[in-house]
């Protein structure tokens, strides 16, 4: 958007933002924006309150049903041509065009007030009711163009207040010019005012033409649309029925009720009538003011657009009631009905226009942006017709009421309000549910994800898709995906089309069934089996026959034990044969498998190592495992882990644990300690808690800990989640999320249990922490402004500030993924670091969804406002008192173990340029640190600060295992204690 002129940026103007809840690059806008329709509201009032008392002296209410007919015909042919002009030039051109169109017939309506014309003052009363709708969709649509989805929660309730400003100044403004100017001569000031409104908007569309799209709206579909865009397309066309019967009602209410109250007040003489409509809209415009300025945003912030949007219908229904009730003869009569009819009007104006005309153009903003305009225009002419609906209602009912005598008119009105309240606030709820998944499907961005209806779609579509001719890649990731979704009965689907796959595609299927291998399907299998099939597959269909026959013949292994069979199945019989042969047997594929160990080719060996792991334990042959571990072959030292694990070489484990270390074995090992599942997991969390192992070997531990995924480890994560901090909070939390999807696919109850055993208390318990955290870093980022604190090493720290921040965002992130839908979170995700739209539209999708006292702190945290208004937001979790930087420095070091490694070497920086002290526990603690660039950090803080310290600690850390740190030590040695270096 433009920016903001000088003087929004006042510091007096800066003040009234913050008690309006306006932020700086809004002001411009809003202030125009209000000033526009202040003006604009002006005039209609002065022309409603004018028109309504000739209306009512010369026709009385009898004759508002007609109006109410007539508005619905001139408000659906102004609405129409809205949406048709749209077709025909830009949206800011339109918008500046209808108010022209609004204006310039009120010269002929003095005109013929003049002239004495007929139907001069019914026509201004019709023009009046339907240029007030229109004008009100005017508005909302330039609020959505100007403004995204946060922003209107915060500037509308104070734009839309130029509406009771307007009340205000008309009502009071009108009864002073009354005195001395006649009722037909206020049309005069409603010509000038609404001109000058329209001037402004003309400004408007000048200066934020950006913000308008060029080109005229196109209503051409694609022809070829998938999926996710029907879908989308669906649930759109339910939440527009869904918006037009809100607003049909919420019309519907409001001309019931006025002409209501309009045919209790007709009695009275024209002047009084226009004297007291003027007090009383002056009183209402007073109250609506002091709501909107003070109560409704932030009444809507507590309670949520949907909840505060029902307290109009529920105040409504009761004050029906309460009408009804003074109706009766004994307690008011027509007089009790006078005041509450009054009293109700008086209730809906209130309500209607503070907290509902707030909502209005929020609740368009789930709609895609090309789409939006049309709908509100389309809602517009949906307006229009219902005040024609009420007009034939109310001619029908007093039709009714003259013919059956015990029918009264008055309290069948009130009954039938009573109705479309509670019919009203039916509406809103159903609004409400549809409102978030429009917003979650409109910012998923093709987001992927799964119900069991549609998992059963997509499994019945991969299977076809196999059937089907098609090339063997596209197969293979078929099978792939098809082993994710249902791993337990993949057999099912893929045994009885062996005999059809190609080699490839059979080679990937046998070793995919070989994980759950099911007697059922041996058959299929045994069919592969022929002294002509390639080696791979002969000797996967050999081990599933195996593995599934108990009863299987050994004498049939035999053949294939040869030394001119491929060793792949040479390997894989001898292995068979270690499981079911006899102790002669046994010794025979021993002594093969020692062969093949010891074999000069590569091949192999590869393929001795594979065999061990097939077989069930090594009897003689554990004491080539040291030899193999050192295989110059690779190949042959991953095949031997995954032995080691097969086989509960427990001697060896250690040694998994070390091939964690190298990226050529880190999968291997891997994969051989997911073979040991729970048997390894007290070594690994030992090694995941070591901070002095490397950041990559324990995220690795915790990685595999993930990937055994048994019901064992995912309680070890989650109880390790409780107390680990930083980084390792952050694997964790991505490895349950992990676990968590994988096993929802799977469908197993364990993990479900252990999910709920994490509990929303343990979790909300881990977001007030970050929060916590977060406000901590805040107060340092606030008293280590660059004002107060400049320095290179001060903008290190500022920077490690921020950095821990985002991280603990992020982490934030991941934990709400455990307390609702990961899709909806995902998907505000996506949009929190997109462009300020996008990003409003992913506060949006937080705020509805979000239900944990934390709920304004997170969402104030994500807008990223000024760090002062983040503090105010954080001050329930984190008070804040202004430090001086020495301080603050001091109070951070006392935090140095949640801190980043950064971090805490910068605040030693920071200590070192500016001459300041660190307690003696806090250095000391700081050189065991685990990461070398802290303890370096911590050794050249000694240098300036204590060198008498530093000369008796310096031979304590000249065997530092970090190459840096050690050098650094050893020129330090030779400064302060004369020492020659240790050669290296």
């Amino acid at each position: 958007m433009q920016s903001d002129p000088a003087y929004i940026r006042s510091p007096w103007i800066q003040k009234i933002f913050t008690a309006l809840n306006l932020r700086t690059e809004e002001g411009h806008r809003t202030l125009l924006m209000f000033s526009f329709y202040t003006l604009m509201s002006m005039g209609i009032m002065w022309l409603e309150v004018s028109s309504a008392a000739l209306f009512l002296d010369k026709y009385g209410a009898g004759t508002l049903p007609l109006i109410y007919l007539f508005t619905a015909v001139v408000g659906v042919s102004l609405g129409s041509i809205y949406s048709w002009l749209q077709r025909l030039m830009p949206l800011r051109q339109v918008i500046v065009l209808i108010a022209l169109m609004m204006t310039l017939p009120i010269v002929l309506f003095r005109i013929g007030l003049i002239f004495a014309l007929p139907w001069t003052i019914f026509a201004m009363r019709l023009w009046m009711e339907a240029i007030t709708n229109l004008n009100e969709l005017n508005l909302a649509v330039l609020a959505n163009q100007l403004f995204n989805i946060r922003e209107i929660k915060r500037t509308f309730p104070l734009i839309s207040s130029g509406n009771l400003v307007a009340d205000a100044l008309s009502g009071f403004t009108l009864f002073a010019l009354l005195s001395f100017l006649d009722v037909n001569d206020v049309i005069y000031l409603v010509l000038g005012i609404m001109l000058v409104a329209t001037a402004v908007l003309f400004y408007i569309s000048s200066t934020y033409q950006h913000a308008f799209p060029d080109s005229k709206r196109r209503t051409v579909e694609p022809s070829n649309v998938n999926f996710s865009a029907r879908r989308l397309r669906k649930l759109i066309r339910r939440y527009v029925l869904l918006l037009i019967s809100f607003f049909v009602i919420a019309q519907m209410l409001l001309y019931l009720v006025e002409y209501q109250y309009f045919d209790q007040i007709q009695y009275f003489s024209v002047d009084t009538m226009a004297k007291f409509l003027g007090i009383f809209t002056g009183v209402l415009g007073l109250i609506e003011l002091l709501t909107q300025l003070f109560t409704s945003s932030r009444l809507i912030e507590r309670l949520g657009l949907f909840i505060a949007t029902g307290v109009l219908p529920v105040a409504m229904a009761v004050f029906s009631c309460f009408c009804l009730v003074l109706s009766i003869p004994i307690l008011g009569g027509t007089k009790g009905l006078l005041v509450g009819l009054v009293i109700l009007k008086f209730v809906d104006e209130w309500l209607r226009y503070t907290i509902v005309a707030s909502s209005r153009p929020v609740l368009f903003q789930p709609v895609p942006a090309p789409q939006r305009a049309r709908v509100q225009s389309l809602v517009g002419v949906a307006e229009a017709l219902a005040i024609g609906l009420v007009g034939v209602g109310i001619w029908a009912t007093m039709a009714l009421s003259n013919r059956i005598a015990w029918m009264q008119g008055d309290r069948i009105f009130l009954l039938i309000t009573l109705g479309l309240a509670l019919l009203w606030l039916a509406s809103i709820f159903l609004l409400r549910s549809q409102y978030l998944n429009l917003l979650v499907l409109t910012a998923e961005r093709g987001l992927l994800s799964f119900s069991d209806a549609s998992l059963r779609v997509l499994k019945q579509a991969i299977i076809e898709a196999l059937d089907k001719p098609g090339p063997e890649a596209d197969k293979r990731s078929l099978i792939e995906l098809l082993t994710q979704i249902e791993p337990r009965s993949i057999s099912e689907v893929l045994a009885p089309m062996l005999s059809e796959l190609p080699p490839g595609l059979q080679q990937q299927s046998l070793e995919t069934m070989l994980v759950y291998p099911d007697p059922i399907f041996t058959d299929y299998v045994d069919a592969l089996i022929s002294p002509s099939q390639e080696p791979p597959i002969l000797a996967l269909a050999v081990r599933y026959v195996w593995l599934t026959q108990e009863d299987a013949d050994v004498n049939k292994l035999k053949p294939y034990l040869n030394p001119n069979v491929d060793p792949v199945v040479r390997g894989t019989a001898a292995s068979m044969m270690l499981k079911r042969g006899s102790l002669e047997e046994r010794a025979r594929a021993t002594y093969i498998l020692q062969q093949m160990l010891t074999h000069d080719e590569e091949r192999e060996r590869v393929m001795g190592c594979r065999a061990l792991g097939e077989a069930e334990y090594m009897q003689g042959l554990r004491l080539q495992v040291p030899e193999l571990l050192q295989d110059d072959s690779l190949r042959v030292r991953r095949s031997m882990l995954e032995a080691i694990a097969a086989t509960r070489l427990k001697e060896h484990y250690p040694s998994l644990l070390q091939a964690l270390r190298y990226k050529s074995t880190r999968e291997a090992a891997m994969q051989a300690l997911v073979i040991l599942g729970n048997d390894a997991l007290p070594m690994l969390v030992k090694l995941a808690n070591n901070p002095h192992k490397s950041d990559t070997l324990r995220h690795q531990a915790w990685q595999v800990i993930g990937r055994i995924g048994t019901l064992r480890a995912f309680n070890l994560l989650a109880s390790n989640l409780m107390t680990a901090w930083g980084p390792p909070r952050r694997w964790i939390l991505r490895i349950l999320l992990k676990l968590s999807d994988e096993q929802s696919l799977r469908r197993s109850p364990d993990i479900d249990i252990a999910l709920d055993s994490l509990g929303r208390q343990s979790v909300e318990t881990l977001l007030n922490q970050e929060l916590q955290f977060i406000g901590q870093l805040y107060t340092g980022l606030v008293d280590f402004s660059s004002d107060s604190a400049s320095g290179e090493t001060f903008d290190w720290l500022r920077r490690a500030l921020k950095d821990m921040k985002t991280d603990a965002m992020e982490r934030i992130l991941l934990l709400m993924r455990f307390l609702y839908p990961s899709s909806t979170i995902q998907a505000a995700e996506l949009n929190l670091d997109g462009s300020p739209a996008s990003r409003a539209r992913g506060l949006e999708i937080l705020d509805n969804t979000l239900d944990i006292p934390a709920k304004r702190s997170i969402l104030t945290l994500f807008e990223q406002p000024s760090d002062k208004v983040t503090m105010a937001a954080l001050s329930p979790l984190v008070t804040y008192q202004p430090m001086r930087p020495q301080e603050r420095l001091r109070h951070l070091m006392e935090l140095r173990h949640f801190l980043s490694d950064w971090a805490l070497a910068c605040c030693f920086h920071v200590a070192r340029t500016e001459r300041w002290g660190i307690s003696a526990d806090h250095v000391m603690a700081s050189l065991r640190h685990s990461v070398g660039f802290v303890r370096e950090a911590v050794l050249i803080y000694l240098d300036m600060a204590s060198p008498r310290a530093l000369e008796s600690l310096l031979p304590l850390m000249e065997e530092d295992p970090n190459p840096l740190v050690s050098a650094q030590v050893q020129k330090m040695m030779t400064k302060h204690l004369a020492i020659k270096p240790r050669p290296h």
